[in-house]
């Protein structure tokens, strides 16, 4: 990520209109890492008082239910360091390829993390990991129509991923009993259901 921020279209142009009358004045860049930024931002409220805020500048991602025909979908479980566990989520990646369109992330990480290609690709929708700190988006996908394949891990925690199948209609049972709690999983896994119904 340079000095320009996220992708066009993941945030508004500095010094354009926000709801409610605010505008933004600028930002500057606090942290830069692998995969994502930290920027101070500065904004205006509708009566002229400016004020700042910490953001986390993130290029984007995807999120993939890969669906089988019996009613299941394959999940991943690893290691996730910032809530030390490993967590069960729908396969997903980071757009950190430059000039890679989101489809193709999608399908390069579905064989990847969980060993599957499909036929067909589906997007489901778009969502806000946690716009009260950051700008990442993630595109939900669809995928049908699967077939194995080798998986190609990346990183430590991907080596040690392991694959699980997660009937689709115990979906909120699993979210109650605490054994779902990534969001984007979690709205993916019910979008999927929905698209899937007869």
């Amino acid at each position: 990520m340079g000095e320009g921020g996220p992708p066009e279209g993941f945030r508004q142009l500095e010094g354009s209109p926000q709801p409610g009358g605010f505008r933004q004045l600028g930002e500057r860049r606090r942290f830069e890492g692998h995969l994502f930024e930290v920027r101070t931002v500065r904004f205006a409220d509708p009566d002229g008082h400016e004020f700042e805020r910490d953001v986390v500048r993130h290029p984007g991602a995807v999120s993939i239910v890969p669906a089988h025909g019996d009613g299941t979908v394959t999940l991943v479980r690893q290691l996730r360091v910032a809530v030390g566990a490993a967590v069960l989520e729908a396969p997903a990646g980071t757009c950190d390829v430059d000039g890679e369109d989101p489809d193709e992330t999608a399908r390069r990480e579905l064989e990847e993390e969980a060993g599957l290609s499909a036929r067909r690709f589906e997007r489901l929708g778009t969502v806000f990991n946690s716009p009260g700190y950051t700008d990442q988006r993630t595109i939900v996908y669809l995928a049908t129509g699967l077939e194995e394949c080798e998986a190609r891990p990346h990183g430590v925690e991907e080596r040690w991923m392991s694959t699980e199948r997660v009937a689709l209609a115990d979906v909120e049972r699993l979210v109650a009993a605490g054994q779902l709690l990534d969001a984007t999983t979690i709205v993916g896994l019910l979008l999927a259901r929905r698209a899937l119904e007869p």
